[in-house]
């Protein structure tokens, strides 16, 4: 079977509903150069799209310091720097922190799917995979960011008790003290605090932090709230959880 045909190169990505005409830049880190061309020529398809192509960890950092992409493919298995290092290296920036990462591994096991989502990679998908599919979470993952903006004011800011939240700075800080967090860490709060005082199921978080709606085991999400509460020390009390429905930020 060729390379071609494990990945199916017929599917065709469709437009983004709604998506801007200026390009949307993305980063496809792959050191196998034929899956890195599949990939470029699939995403390519969709209108506004530019791919740009490097093929070890340290040509990821460089090529993202020189343009910041609106989104990174990254494989794990990399000359130079892993995967798991670059995508660490990018959440320890305050300028890079935020760019959306799908990580792209022929890892298959657990500790290595919950080892990149911890780190805070948005999405995870593993080889051999479908160019469909891949095109389909990377559109999710594009639009994610338009329809928070299109939901929330022009500032969210949040101030209570020990709790002082600036979303739109990315700065949060508990009795006056810095807290960095993570970004799942950093959306799970957001949208908690968007809607405070109402219960969020799981499944529910699952959908508005990582995207859309997928099979993910849902202790993901409690693994995330219980790290959460622990760096916001006492204004982690907020996070109520309310057995057998899901989560609650109190005020």
């Amino acid at each position: 079977m060729t390379l071609a045909q494990t990945y199916g190169t017929s599917a065709a990505a469709r437009p983004v509903p709604g998506s801007s005409p200026m390009t949307t830049q993305i980063l496809v880190v792959e050191d196998e150069q034929d899956i890195a061309g599949l990939i470029k020529h699939t995403l390519e398809r969709e209108p506004g799209i530019r791919v740009e192509m490097v093929n070890s960890g340290d040509a990821a950092l460089k090529a993202v310091a020189e343009s910041a992409p609106h989104l990174i493919i990254l494989d794990l298995n990399l000359p130079v720097l892993s995967g798991f290092e670059v995508c660490r290296i990018l959440r320890s920036r305050p300028a890079t922190r935020l760019i959306p990462i799908i990580m792209l591994t022929a890892r298959t096991t657990e500790v290595d799917r919950v080892s990149g989502l911890d780190l805070g990679a948005d999405d995870y998908v593993t080889k051999p995979f479908s160019l469909r599919e891949l095109a389909a979470r990377v559109r999710a993952v594009l639009r994610r960011p338009q329809a928070t903006q299109a939901q929330e004011p022009a500032a969210m800011v949040y101030r209570g008790a020990h709790l002082t939240a600036d979303f739109d700075a990315v700065a949060i800080e508990v009795d006056g003290a810095p807290v960095r967090l993570t970004r799942r860490e950093f959306e799970l709060l957001k949208c908690l605090v968007e809607n405070r005082n109402r219960v969020l199921s799981r499944d529910r978080l699952l959908e508005r932090v990582w995207g859309y709606d997928r099979t993910i085991e849902t202790r993901s999400v409690d693994v995330h709230i219980g790290r959460l509460r622990a760096k916001l020390v006492l204004a982690g009390d907020q996070i109520e959880t309310v057995v057998g429905l899901g989560y609650r930020f109190v005020e």
